[in-house]
C-alpha cells in the first residue's frame, strides 16, 4: 500500500477522530509552536462523553480551551511547564505541575504519565507529507517524538504551514493511526526593542564569549541583547534547546556558521523553534538546522562534547549562596525548571565551557532586589549553589565557580541595585558570610 492510500484511508474530520479516544484515557498534547488546536477543540466539545481524561501538555505560547475554568470537572490536566493560562490554573487548583528536567521529560512520558506507562493518545501536529509519505514534527520535537514513538495510538493534526525541519522529526504517514487536516498559521513571538538594562547585560555577557563559543539561550529581550553585541565575533556555533529570530541575523551575516563546533560542526542542534514567519521560513527544508528530542540536546554529556559552551539563563532571584531560584516566588509556579540544570551542568562540563545565569537586578519597578541574602520561603531551588558559575546583572558580573561563600557574597553585592547593597551588607554580616 503506497502512502496515498495510508492517508487517504486514515484521514478523517476532527469530530470523526476524537470519538476514536475512550473515556478516561491518558493524553498526550503537543506543545511549543506543535500544539494541535482543533484537536483540543474537539476534545472540549466531547467533554461529557471522554470525562475523565488526564491530559499532559509541555510550554503553551498560545491559550488552550482546556484551562478553561470548569474544565476540571471532566479533564485532569497536568503541566511540564507553566505559562501565563496554566499559572493561573495551577494557582486555583484546575491543574497539576510536574517537577522533571527537559531531558527527562519524554522518559517521564514514557514510563510514569500513566498507570501502564505509554500514553493512550498522542495527539500531536505534523507538516504535510514530502513525496515519500514522510510528515516532519516541525518547529516541536522536543518531547513529541517519543509521545508518538511509543503511544497506543497517534492523532495527527496537519498542517501545511508547518515548516519541515531537518532531523530526527519525521514520522511516516502509516505510522499515524488518524489524520486531520487544520491548516493555520503558527504562534509567533516576537521580541520589544531592548531597554537600557537588557543592553547593559547583553555587553558584560557578550564580553565572557570568544571566537568559536558555542551558544545555549532562550528568548527575550536579555537574548537578543546578547545576540546584538556579537556581530564583531568570528565562528560561532549553536546547540540550545531553541534558537528565534535574532539567530537568523548572524546566521545570514556568517557570524554563526558552526565550522569551529567540536559536536556537530556545521549544524544548529535544537529541540523547538518558536519565533516568526521569518523563523520558520529560515528553518524550511534547511540542512543547517538538525532538530532533536530534547533527551538528546539536553543531555549534559551530549551539550558537554561541545568546546567553548556557553549557557545562558534567567532567574527570578539569586541569594549570596549562589543559589539560584528561577521558576517560583512564593509558591506561585511561574514557568518550569525547563532546561536550565540540563545546560548549566553540560556547559560546566565542557571543555573552556562557561554558563552564565542572568536577570535584571531589581523586580516591581525596582521595588525589590533580586539578589537576596537568603532565598524566600516557597522559591523553589532550580541550579544549586554548588552547579553556579556566573551571575550577570547590569551592574556587573560575579563568577561564583569554586569562590567561598564570603567571596560570592562580595561578589553578588557588588553587582545588585545600588539602593539595596547597604542593607544585603548589613544582613551577610549578621550571618557572619561577611
Amino acid at each position: 500500500m503506497n502512502w496515498e492510500t495510508h492517508y487517504k484511508k486514515k484521514l478523517l474530520s476532527t469530530k470523526e477522530a476524537i470519538e476514536k479516544i475512550k473515556p478516561g484515557s491518558y493524553i498526550f498534547m503537543g506543545a511549543f509552536g506543535g500544539q494541535p488546536k482543533a484537536i483540543e477543540k474537539e476534545l472540549v466539545n466531547q467533554r461529557e462523553r471522554l470525562k475523565p481524561l488526564t491530559i499532559i501538555q509541555g510550554t503553551l505560547f498560545s491559550s488552550t480551551e482546556l484551562l478553561t475554568p470548569g474544565m476540571e470537572k471532566y479533564f485532569r490536566y497536568i503541566s511540564l511547564f507553566s505559562t501565563k493560562d496554566v499559572r493561573i490554573a495551577i494557582k486555583e487548583g484546575r491543574a497539576d505541575y510536574v517537577p522533571c528536567f527537559f531531558s527527562e521529560q519524554p522518559e517521564y512520558i514514557e514510563k510514569y504519565f500513566s498507570p501502564k506507562g505509554v500514553p493512550d493518545v498522542a495527539c500531536i501536529q505534523v507538516s504535510t507529507p514530502d513525496r515519500s509519505g514522510f510528515c516532519s514534527l516541525g518547529v516541536s520535537v522536543d518531547v513529541a517524538r517519543k509521545a508518538a514513538d511509543c503511544s497506543k495510538m497517534v492523532i495527527a493534526e496537519i498542517n501545511n504551514y508547518m515548516p519541515r525541519v531537518h532531523g530526527d522529526s519525521f514520522i511516516h504517514v502509516s505510522k499515524i493511526d488518524y489524520l486531520i487536516e487544520n491548516h493555520s498559521p503558527l504562534p509567533e513571538i516576537s521580541v520589544s526593542e531592548d531597554g537600557d538594562i537588557s543592553s547593559r547585560i547583553g555587553g558584560f555577557i557578550g564580553d565572557l564569549i570568544n571566537d568559536g563559543t558555542t551558544l545555549q539561550l532562550g528568548i527575550g529581550t536579555i537574548p537578543d541583547a546578547v545576540l546584538g553585541t556579537l556581530r564583531h565575533k568570528k565562528d560561532l556555533g549553536i546547540h540550545s534547546e531553541m534558537i528565534s529570530d535574532g539567530v537568523v541575523d548572524l546566521v545570514e551575516a556568517g557570524i554563526i556558521n558552526c565550522s569551529k563546533k567540536t559536536f556537530m560542526p556545521g549544524k544548529i542542534v535544537v529541540t523547538f523553534l518558536i519565533g516568526t514567519k521569518k523563523l520558520y521560513d529560515f528553518v524550511d527544508d534547511n540542512p543547517m538546522i538538525m532538530i532533536a528530542p530534547v533527551s538528546y540536546t539536553n543531555n549534559p554529556n551530549i551539550i558537554a562534547q561541545n568546546y567553548k559552551m556557553v549557557s545562558i539563563n534567567s532567574a527570578l532571584q539569586v541569594d549570596l549562596f549562589g543559589q539560584v531560584a528561577s521558576e517560583a516566588i512564593d509558591y506561585m509556579q511561574i514557568s518550569g525548571v525547563g532546561g536550565q540544570v540540563d545546560f548549566v551542568r553540560g556547559a560546566n562540563l565542557a571543555k573552556d565551557g562557561k554558563s552564565i545565569i542572568t536577570f535584571p537586578s531589581t523586580a516591581k519597578n525596582g521595588e525589590i532586589s533580586r539578589i537576596v541574602c537568603g532565598i524566600n520561603a516557597g522559591t523553589f531551588i532550580t541550579t544549586s549553589r554548588n552547579d553556579v558559575d556566573y551571575v550577570v546583572t547590569e551592574f556587573g558580573v560575579a563568577h561564583l565557580k569554586n569562590k567561598s561563600v564570603r567571596e560570592r557574597a562580595k561578589s553578588l553585592i557588588a553587582i545588585t541595585h545600588p539602593k539595596f547593597r547597604e542593607d544585603l551588607k548589613k544582613e551577610a554580616e549578621k550571618l557572619n558570610i561577611l
